[in-house]
């Protein structure tokens, strides 16, 4: 009997605490108070059937939303991270969260088929907020962390400022194992000794206050980051060698966001977007063994400019249409430069400016003509105009027509089929206009490409959704997608005749997956208050590799994924427990003379949170505690992998080691 249909003789009754409407389900404070959640990031982790998506860093406001909403809008910022903002709302200031599931009139889905919107209380106190972290590895490094949050309403207006700064483990790096075989097939030992660590800060803060008859919020951050990577490589061979690299990595980046909304009657609304962003990112990597050395530099600056406006119209409590357009305009300026053995190497894109004016108009519609059906259409055109400098010259625009309409269909009270078909053009990444250079793992050198076309699919999706149990959950999800200029890698050749690899656009493929979410309360099962949580997705890719003109799958795209949570809260002991995993993993790189294969084992995090008072929160966890390691095989050919030839190996496995975390959380006020 299939899992919906089983699921479907179990339902009961949706809980009194969540109440169903036009296609929104509202879950309220007290749904979530056997929980004790401390903010807003919390509650938004309990709702059945829901999966928080931060967005991503494509360039541009439009298609870059996560899918959390705030009052009905989105937090006008890119690069201050979703969950962040989210735990800066504390879970007294929430009145409830709206789950709308296939859209609603009025909603702006911003192409989501699920979006949580967290709907705020007014009023309140100050409140003041201090927590303090640590994390002990067993190789014995011991790093801290604090956090400073304030926030309050000041009459109609609301105000919050934050500050965190602390130094963080690289549990991707280590010491670790491994050997190298040679094209004759001669086996050597290689013994590693490695760590990774990050120090960061930041400070954000947002304003929102009445204006000109509508609601003005501003907001803010800066951060500041250095990251340093060193391993030494003892190649036990016949002659015993040394090999050391150094990677160091500064980032610095500005934002400055603001959003300012009005509504005209009960039917109109306009919504102004403004947004700047600055960042500055520096790397130096050097590799030295007993014959020769290397040393490869970037210095990169980037600038991003957005300006959004939004007019909405809701003709009725049914139908609503909206329309706007969006002008981003993006910089970036790097410097490159790799020396080998005391001489400098010429790099293809090196050296490159690039502009790109980016102009989006849209048309939205969102239509429920029946309590069972909600049908959400939009049509946008974008027009983007790159040009380059430097090490490349270059100017050409770029058009592209992206229809979109998606169908939900509320079978039962319980059951809902979600459909949607859509063009989706990606957004060129910076980071591939650029060379860069990680010397120390085999991989080499990058080229750049700033003539890139950004990768367009046609992608059909069906979601089947089954609630059961008052607050439990099962999707399963199809998507298919008919890829075009697919971003990978390929061969490029310097002046001076060398080849490198490089971003290409490689031509057509397809690539389909298969998701499946579950969110089960175990009460019925004998275990009150607690919830089994998990997801998987599987993945199937296909492409004709540019060297070889064989199939293959998608370089870095994993072919299976898949998370587990299990929680469970003592509410009479101020307790809660469990469990988070997230599974095993592999993704390979395809280049022209390589292949570049990276595995990552379960990686689980046992934890127990205390609250000993309402306002004072301890949180233990035990992160790694299987310690999982990182397996990384890189298989290097003399020459083309086109032509039959007898690769080197080198194949090893870095082990991160277990960890100890305790965090302790105070909350004055509010």
């Amino acid at each position: 009997m299939p899992i919906f249909q089983i699921l479907a003789q179990a339902a009961a009754a949706a809980s009194p605490e969540a109440t169903a409407q036009q296609g929104v389900t509202s879950y309220p404070a007290a749904f979530f108070a056997t929980q004790q959640p401390a903010n807003a990031a919390e509650m938004v982790e309990r709702v059945p059937g829901f999966i928080l998506d931060g967005g991503s860093g494509a360039r541009g406001f439009e298609g870059s939303a996560g899918n959390v909403l705030i009052d009905g809008q989105r937090p006008a910022s890119k690069t201050d991270d979703l969950e962040q903002i989210l735990r800066r709302i504390p879970a007294g200031r929430v009145e409830r969260i709206d789950l709308i599931r296939g859209g609603a009139p009025g909603i702006d889905m911003q192409g989501k088929s699920v979006v949580a919107n967290i709907i705020r209380k007014s009023g309140g106190g100050a409140r003041l907020l201090v927590a303090g972290s640590q994390n002990h590895t067993t190789d014995g490094r011991t790093v801290g962390a604090g956090r400073l949050e304030a926030s309050g309403d000041w009459g109609p207006r609301r105000w919050e400022l934050a500050g965190f700064a602390g130094k963080h483990i690289d549990d991707g790096f280590g010491n670790g194992r491994g050997g190298r075989i040679n094209s004759a097939g001669t086996l050597t030992p290689v013994a590693v000794e490695g760590e990774g660590e990050e120090v960061n800060g930041q400070v954000t803060g947002a304003f929102e206050t009445p204006a000109l008859g509508g609601t003005l919020r501003l907001n803010g951050r800066i951060f500041d980051m250095k990251y340093k990577g060193e391993e030494t490589d003892l190649l036990s061979g016949a002659l015993p060698t040394r090999e050391d690299t150094l990677d160091i990595v500064y980032r610095e980046e500005t934002e400055l966001g603001g959003t300012f909304s009005r509504k005209f009657g009960a039917r109109t609304e306009i919504e102004l977007v403004g947004l700047r962003q600055t960042g500055e990112r520096d790397i130096h990597s050097s590799f030295a063994d007993g014959t020769g050395a290397a040393t490869f530099n970037l210095a990169r600056e980037t600038t991003e400019t957005i300006g959004r406006a939004v007019l909405k119209y809701r003709f009725t409590d049914r139908f609503s249409l909206e329309g706007g357009g969006e002008i981003a305009i993006n910089e970036l300026d790097s410097l490159t430069g790799l020396i080998a053995n005391g001489a400098p190497v010429k790099l293809p894109a090196a050296n490159v400016g690039v502009q790109e004016d980016r102009t989006e108009l849209f048309a939205k519609a969102s239509w429920r003509p029946t309590d069972r059906w909600t049908f959400d259409a939009s049509l946008r055109r974008e027009t983007s105009e790159i040009s380059s400098d430097g090490d490349v010259i270059l100017s050409k625009t770029l058009h592209f027509l992206k229809p979109r309409v998606s169908a939900a269909w509320d079978i039962s009270k319980e059951t809902q089929v979600r459909a949607r078909f859509e063009r989706e053009v990606g957004q060129l990444d910076f980071d591939d206009f650029v060379a860069t250079a990680n010397l120390g793992n085999a991989s080499g050198v990058t080229a750049g490409n700033p003539d890139l076309d950004p990768e367009q699919a046609w992608v059909g999706e069906v979601t089947v959704e089954q609630r059961f149990w008052a607050s439990g959950s099962a999707t399963l999800t199809f998507r298919h997608s008919e890829l075009s200029d697919v971003v990978d890698r390929g061969p490029v050749t310097a002046p001076n005749g060398t080849l490198f690899d490089r971003p290409e656009n490689i031509g057509d493929g397809t690539k389909d997956e298969l998701i499946f979410a579950l969110s089960l309360p175990l009460k019925r099962l004998g275990v009150p208050s607690a919830t089994l949580r998990g997801d998987i997705t599987k993945r199937w890719s296909k492409v004709t590799d540019p060297t070889t003109f064989e199939s293959r799958e998608i370089s870095d795209l994993r072919p299976i994924e898949w998370s587990l949570n299990y929680t469970h809260d003592l509410t009479a002991w101020r307790l809660s427990y469990g469990m988070d995993a997230w599974g095993s993993w592999r993704e390979t790189s395809y280049r022209y003379n390589q292949t570049y294969t990276t595995k990552l084992r379960t990686y689980v995090r046992p934890f127990m949170e205390w609250r000993p008072q309402p306002a004072l929160n301890i949180r233990f966890e035990l992160p790694n505690i299987t310690a999982r390691g990182l397996r990384r095989t890189v298989t290097t050919y003399p020459g083309s992998r086109a032509v039959a030839s007898a690769p080197a190996i080198d194949d090893r496995t870095y082990e991160a080691g277990r960890m100890f975390y305790f965090r302790v959380r105070k909350t004055f006020g509010g």
